[in-house]
């Protein structure tokens, strides 16, 4: 496995402040509270130089993790992300990142290279986030991504929440993550090069959604989040989200707007 990676910086309510007008969602008094789950993903960013990035716009070298060989194609799969405490702006943070495992696999499509990196985030020498992120790594795609096609549009209910994916929105959330992978914006790119029938929508930010429903519902304290991003959503399907709150847990999900779930996930609240 590769060596630990360290980053630290004192975190800052300007990036919090922007995710939530991204998503018009409410932001809390981020230096009492802290941040909302999987705000995280806004702070102690990579920042590869230019030149170690490859043509697909991740880092190829000087990286964690960094692709297996050239030319595989990122995937983010899902992910487990538990709470411990309130992560405050104001103070300064350390994330300590490491690979845990690497497995080689033979999929319908050819190889797999299945990675899981870990993250640990401390503040004032305590635990607060602790994740695992499940990537995959494919062969370049031989064919098109196949489209929704002419489906009925099924309306987002009362107890769902839609947003308008538009490439502005894609940018902005890239620009915010600090994500150069240019299947999330440049639109001739994710159809000529990766054969995608529109720019994707990026895994975090369906996730994110979700744990913002799961807000919306009440889910709050330490938290446990395991989600996985099940198939891929590209901006003209839209997104539409729901949380179904339950006996310490709450199911949340991300379909298209004709219905086809592309994300699903769980938040239990930890005693």
């Amino acid at each position: 496995m590769s060596e630990e990676v360290e980053r630290s910086e004192v975190l800052r309510a300007a990036p919090a402040q922007a995710l939530g007008a991204l998503l018009d969602v409410p932001v809390p008094d981020v230096e009492d509270d802290g941040l909302p789950l999987l705000w995280h993903w806004i702070y102690l960013l990579d920042r590869p130089a230019q030149a170690d990035l490859g043509p697909d716009g991740h880092p190829v070298r000087n990286a964690v993790p960094a692709p297996p060989e050239p030319g595989r194609r990122r995937m983010w799969a899902g992910g487990r992300v538990r709470t411990h405490g309130p992560l405050r702006c104001g103070l300064p943070a350390t994330r300590r990142t490491k690979v845990l495992s690497v497995q080689e696999k033979q999929g319908r499509t050819g190889r797999l290279t299945f990675v899981i990196v870990g993250h640990r985030i401390c503040q004032e020498d305590r635990l607060v986030v602790d994740e695992q992120q499940d990537l995959v790594y494919r062969d370049a795609a031989a064919g098109a991504v196949p489209d929704s096609g002419d489906q009925q549009v099924q309306q987002a209910a009362e107890d769902e929440w839609s947003i308008d994916v538009t490439p502005t929105l894609l940018f902005r959330f890239s620009a915010l993550t600090y994500n150069a992978h240019r299947i999330h914006y440049d639109r001739d790119y994710a159809r000529d090069v990766e054969g995608y029938p529109g720019l994707v929508t990026h895994g975090p930010l369906q996730a994110l959604v979700m744990a913002e429903a799961a807000r919306r519902s009440g889910a709050s304290g330490p938290l446990h989040f395991d989600y996985r991003l099940v198939a891929p959503l590209f901006d003209h399907q839209g997104l539409v989200a729901c949380a179904v709150p339950g006996s310490g847990a709450t199911e949340t999900a991300v379909r298209d707007r004709y219905g086809r779930q592309t994300a699903t996930g769980t938040v239990r609240t930890l005693s």
